[in-house]
């Protein structure tokens, strides 16, 4: 892939999220988000994207799925092409159409992973040299085994990596911050799914931060976590620090509510 592919986009894909939101998916229950202070959020993660230079398409609620503002876990965009994954949670399978609809605008080629396994978009850390996916609650062999095919197909690699049982999603405990650096904890980086990348490793007590994003010249990362901020700057990133609160509450966080890439 093209050095910085994974991190310097041209566009981005999200979703608002609706009232149903409150009915969203979640492993332990820390109360429902509020749809109004959601939206408040969620909206100041668009104005983030756009302040990279980004054309950002917003897309509108889905009621009939809550957690439809997660807008990364049933597609991956990647080489130049958009895939529709199977998510692992029933009530989001019907998300894919509505994915398609939007993807179809921007991308000439749109693949269906084949049905049998499943995949989130949240299992997968896209690097400039390999697409790194972990098997989790969510994904399985026989889906990474079928997005390998297509990938192979795409001239990306990809390695599979095990998620510790604990973490929800693979990227919820890491993040890229450039063509060789991953931002992850403790717990993720002994598993050694990292050999041959530059490691910062988050700050005990701040895990919650380790699901950022590099958007072109900017690291998102979630409010709340001052001493990685104060790392990832030290080491010469530039951060905007959003408000992830809601998000939260629904086992949501700045990776998951956008789809990223550059225009074909």
């Amino acid at each position: 892939m093209t050095p910085g592919a994974s991190y310097t986009f041209t566009h981005a894909i999200c979703r608002r999220p609706g009232l149903s939101v409150a009915r969203g998916l979640r492993d332990a229950d820390t109360g429902d988000p509020s749809p109004e202070a959601f939206a408040r959020e969620h909206a100041a993660y668009v104005a983030a994207l756009e302040a990279t230079g980004a054309e950002v398409t917003v897309l509108e609620p889905l009621e009939a799925f809550p957690d439809s503002v997660f807008v990364e876990d049933p597609a991956l965009c990647v080489a130049g092409a958009a895939i529709l994954l199977r998510p692992g949670a029933p009530s989001r399978f019907g998300e894919r159409e509505a994915a398609r609809a939007a993807l179809s605008a921007h991308f000439d080629t749109v693949i269906d992973l084949p049905e049998g396994g499943f995949v989130d978009g949240g299992d997968i850390l896209v690097t400039d040299r390999e697409a790194l996916v972990g098997l989790s609650a969510r994904t399985d062999e026989a889906g990474v085994e079928d997005l390998k095919i297509i990938l192979d197909g795409l001239g990306v690699p990809l390695r599979i990596v095990r998620t510790p049982p604990e973490i929800l999603h693979f990227k919820t405990e890491c993040g890229l911050l450039d063509d060789d650096t991953v931002f992850a904890t403790r717990a993720l980086i002994a598993t050694g799914c990292f050999a041959g990348y530059s490691l910062i490793e988050c700050p005990e007590g701040e895990e919650g931060a380790a699901n950022l994003i590099r958007f072109n010249d900017q690291v998102l990362v979630s409010e709340g976590y001052p001493e990685t901020v104060r790392m990832l700057r030290a080491a010469g990133f530039s951060v905007t620090v959003l408000s992830t609160r809601e998000a939260a509450r629904v086992d949501g966080g700045l990776s998951c509510m956008s789809l990223r890439f550059s225009s074909r």
